[in-house]
């Protein structure tokens, strides 16, 4: 059987690449963490990798804008690899300012020309939020198959407004079912602060292209793979995994069974 081969990119700033790793090796994949100048020198390429995973953090310091800095080395750097990649059927996935990232270099909601037509912004409450949330799974994504109607994972940050100025694309989100993940009160009904942690449109949380393989999301799976992560851990009683595992479960699955 195939052991997925995952690539955990980071830069300058990165901080939850190791926790990623873990989540994946969990999953049951083999993960190499690699800086970006590994992939443009190529020294290292692309194409070795069944997975790509961008993890959160604050690249390059979040200098102009969140994960923008980044996001403009895979654009000019790494777009010919990156195409080659998702045509070749392989996944990404971006947390927190991998979503960021993932967003403002036009890799999602997805654009041949890797042009920016959504945005990640500062939140309403004009500070860092850092807690739950509870979210509720829509859409096609192959990353998020089999999960709970409602799960709880925590975010953590200052720019997870997600936005856009054209309706097309919101519409376009809804019609081709992209809108991964929703945030929610705890019976899954749709809410405003705190339950939506910055004012996202939709109270949208996490995203996907046409594909359902490359998927982006604000809040962090790979903090809730153990069950005694969760605040309220002792209500849990016999669980042992926590509700993010699942997701990188199914990454690994997925490329098990089509890769």
């Amino acid at each position: 059987m195939i052991k997925p081969k995952v690539c955990i990119l980071r830069s300058a700033g990165t901080n939850c690449d190791k926790e990623t790793a873990a989540a994946f090796r969990l999953a049951g994949a083999e993960c190499e963490l690699l800086h970006i100048n590994s992939l443009v020198n190529r020294q290292r390429m692309l194409s070795d990798f069944h997975i790509l995973a961008l993890p959160g953090g604050f690249s390059y310091g979040d200098d102009i804008a969140s994960g923008k800095i980044f996001a403009n080395e895979l654009r000019f750097k790494l777009a010919d690899s990156l195409r080659q990649f998702i045509a070749e059927g392989k996944l990404i996935i971006g947390i927190c300012n991998g979503f960021q990232i993932l967003v403002k270099s036009g890799l999602l909601p997805g654009s041949a020309e890797l042009k920016q037509n959504t945005s990640l912004i500062i939140n309403d409450s004009g500070k860092f939020e850092s807690r739950w949330v509870y979210l509720k799974p829509a859409g096609k994504c192959v990353w998020t198959k089999g999960l709970k109607k409602i799960i709880y994972l925590p975010v953590a940050h200052g720019e997870g407004k997600f936005v856009t100025q054209d309706k097309t694309v919101l519409n376009s989100l809804k019609k081709n079912k992209q809108i991964v993940f929703q945030y929610c009160d705890v019976k899954g009904k749709s809410s405003g602060y705190p339950d939506n942690p910055n004012g996202s449109m939709e109270n949208i949380a996490g995203i996907c292209d046409e594909t359902g393989r490359v998927f982006g999301l604000m809040p962090h799976p790979e903090r809730h793979i153990f069950a005694a992560a969760h605040p309220r851990n002792w209500e849990l009683k016999s669980k042992i995994e926590g509700d993010g595992l699942q997701i990188f479960r199914n990454g690994v699955k997925y490329v098990r069974e089509n890769l």
